[in-house]
């Protein structure tokens, strides 16, 4: 099956659609000559409403972590972005978003990923993307520290941007000193900046 017949797919997908309280609209995007991986969480209300990945606060912050414009960003020829649940999960009683849906990694990712030849790096935003492709039982933030570890394998795990990121680097400067500048220079290298 070609990427586009499978991507026609992924988006008419309802696997999970009784769960989800605003209905399914998958939010993926890819070509086969990208060659930096996005694999995030799960798309906000707002994502869910434009069809736009990372179109949020959150996807701001990853922009600036990253040094890059939304034009560069938002050009799948070079960035697929990935997410581990592909539609909005709902509102979690206790505050913020409910957890990605457990249905759409195992059924879409290592088919989408297969169509992705060119990958030099891959960034695993937040713990679930981390718990997955990691496999292992890592906080986030060790998952992180040891990013020069996970970078031989062509990953590099970050933690998920959102508001309640701040407080989190402040408590971590190493990830300002030491993860950003190679994020950075990986990503200025891979995408030919």
């Amino acid at each position: 099956m070609s990427l586009n017949a499978l991507l026609k797919e992924v988006r008419a997908c309802t696997l999970c659609a009784d769960q989800l309280p605003l209905g399914p609209r998958p939010v993926v995007r890819m070509t086969q000559s990208a060659r930096l991986l996005i694999i995030g969480q799960a798309p906000g209300t707002k994502v869910h409403e434009t069809g736009i990945p990372w179109n949020d606060p959150s996807g701001q912050r990853l922009r600036d972590w990253m040094q890059i414009d939304p034009d560069l960003f938002y050009d799948d020829r070079k960035i697929a972005i990935m997410p581990m649940g592909f539609c909005y999960p709902g509102r979690n009683p206790k505050g913020g978003d409910m957890p990605p849906r457990p249905e759409c990694a195992p059924t879409w990712h290592d088919r989408l990923r297969a169509h992705l030849p060119h990958l030099s790096l891959t960034l695993l935003v937040g713990s679930y993307a981390q718990r997955r492709y990691l496999g292992q039982k890592q906080t986030m933030t060790q998952a992180v520290w040891d990013f020069q570890h996970h970078l031989k394998a062509g990953i590099l795990p970050l933690p998920h941007p959102s508001w309640r990121t701040v407080a989190w680097q402040r408590k971590n400067p190493w990830f300002d000193t030491d993860v950003l500048p190679q994020l950075r220079e990986r990503v200025q290298r891979i995408l030919e900046i």
